[in-house]
């Protein structure tokens, strides 16, 4: 018999992504409040600032310019928010909620790419994405 205490799951775990940088929101906030082509660099330039800024790569999908660009910069926050899962401790499963405000960049890269797959004709890889989406948060991905 072992004098080790035995060590019950809680259930599911859930992983939240840190608050990003105040100073990363601070210039993605003062970003957005440009005009057009102007709005978009400076969230690009935000990005090559800070490329682990997860926001800024959801922002920067949010802007692109035609379906390929919006994809390309959802799947660079995609793959980022997973590398930054894997190193909050998230082991390829369980939640990664929408209510918990740090998740965001990384659940709208997830959805944005799930979209523009969509759109481009990539129809399992947007069923994953739903699929992946709703297994992270069973709540429901929110109305935008």
């Amino acid at each position: 018999m072992s004098d080790q205490p035995i060590q019950f799951s809680s259930g599911i775990p859930t992983t939240v992504i840190p608050a990003p940088d105040a100073a990363d929101s601070e210039r993605l906030a003062a970003a957005l409040q440009l005009d057009g082509d102007d709005r978009r660099a400076a969230v690009a330039d935000v990005v090559a600032a800070s490329p682990r800024y997860l926001a800024g790569w959801a922002e920067l999908g949010d802007l692109g310019r035609d379906t390929i660009e919006r994809y390309a910069a959802y799947r660079v926050g995609y793959h980022r928010g997973l590398d930054t899962l894997r190193a909050n401790g998230w082991r390829g499963s369980g939640y990664v909620r929408w209510a918990e405000s740090g998740n965001h960049g990384f659940l709208r890269s997830v959805r944005g790419l799930g979209q523009m797959a969509a759109e481009i004709g990539e129809t399992d890889e947007a069923e994953r994405c739903q699929q992946f989406l709703l297994q992270l948060d069973p709540s429901g991905i929110p109305a935008e």
